[in-house]
């Protein structure tokens, strides 16, 4: 069953008790980079407790499970942000979280799960390598799984954030948002579709982990060998079945851009709003980039989805080494 407005809008009557709406900011700075008058509206992601959007969607995701299923636990893969995001749910309901993740994942997330009290299992070359590694651990100890994108709840969640922007910027006429499972890009889309219509959703992919691009192109679901980028909130290898039908017949536009264009959009990001952003954060403006001229004198909302960058990768990018 696809997302529907009603969803999202239970999500947020849940969430509402549990997490504050996120800033939406323009910065004339930004603005003036961009160029072709575009006036840039910045959703603040990276404000949540976590640190990435993905707090709505664990918090979705849990105040939606039953009390029967709770007691089982939850398992779920990540690069981090979804597990951080489900860890902070599950000791807010007393829930046992496993969340596996990717051997050499961001050690400072891995990190941040443990703290929350989340058992961190690493094995798996990538993202969809540690997938199979939950789908094992529900199998063995009958913990439900919270996948990061087939999950109406999850997606729900990701959607109460362009329900805040479009109530904060009742005026705004599109959103260029960074894709990787589709969560955020299909939740604009359900709310756009359903509160302002004329409002156009454009998707961004990292060029090395461009999966979702390229089944966009061929119209069919197309598979990666790797998925190689700085940003590894992008970084999957597939498509997933309750998204890409959405992203499919909605989106406007879908382009890629580099590891490189990324660092640059990280770089103007500090610069202008004067916050921390990950890499995945930073897809959305550096899409917008170039968009520009095809969004001349349109008010764009991009999503700071997070600010969880290890310090090696900040080093890189901050000495122009990416």
């Amino acid at each position: 069953m696809s997302l529907t407005l009603e969803d999202i809008h239970a999500a947020r009557i849940r969430l509402a008790p549990l997490l504050a709406p996120t800033p939406l900011r323009a910065y004339r700075e930004l603005d003036d980079a961009v160029g072709h008058s575009v006036h840039v509206f910045v959703k603040h992601e990276n404000f949540n407790p976590t640190g990435s959007f993905k707090v709505r969607n664990g918090l979705s995701f849990m105040t939606a499970l039953p009390d029967e299923l709770r007691a089982c636990g939850v398992v779920a893969a990540t690069r981090g942000n979804h597990g951080l995001g489900l860890a902070y749910a599950g000791r807010a309901f007393s829930v046992r979280t496993t969340v596996c993740v990717p051997i050499g994942n961001n050690p400072d997330k891995n990190a941040g799960m443990r703290a929350l009290g989340a058992r961190v299992i690493e094995e798996g070359r990538d993202y969809d390598e540690s997938l199979e590694v939950a789908d094992r651990i529900v199998r063995e100890e009958r913990a439900t799984l919270a996948h990061s994108t087939n999950n109406r709840m999850i997606i729900a969640g990701a959607g109460t954030l362009s329900l805040e922007t479009i109530e904060q910027e009742p005026g705004i006429d599109a959103m260029v948002i960074a894709i990787g499972g589709g969560s955020q890009a299909v939740g604009a889309l359900t709310v756009f579709a359903g509160l302002k219509p004329d409002a156009k959703v454009y998707g961004v992919q990292a060029i090395g982990a461009s999966a979702a691009h390229a089944s966009w192109v061929a119209r069919k679901p197309v598979e990666t060998d790797r998925a190689d980028t700085i940003a590894d909130g992008l970084a999957t290898r597939s498509t997933y079945e309750l998204t890409f039908p959405a992203l499919l017949s909605g989106l406007a536009d879908f382009i890629t851009v580099t590891d490189a264009e990324i660092a640059d959009a990280m770089r103007m990001l500090m610069r202008t709003t004067h916050t921390l952003v990950e890499p995945a954060g930073a897809a959305g403006l550096a899409g917008l980039r170039k968009l520009a001229s095809k969004l001349e004198g349109q008010r764009v909302g991009i999503v700071l989805s997070g600010a969880n960058v290890d310090a090696a990768t900040l080093r890189r990018v901050l000495s122009r080494e990416v």
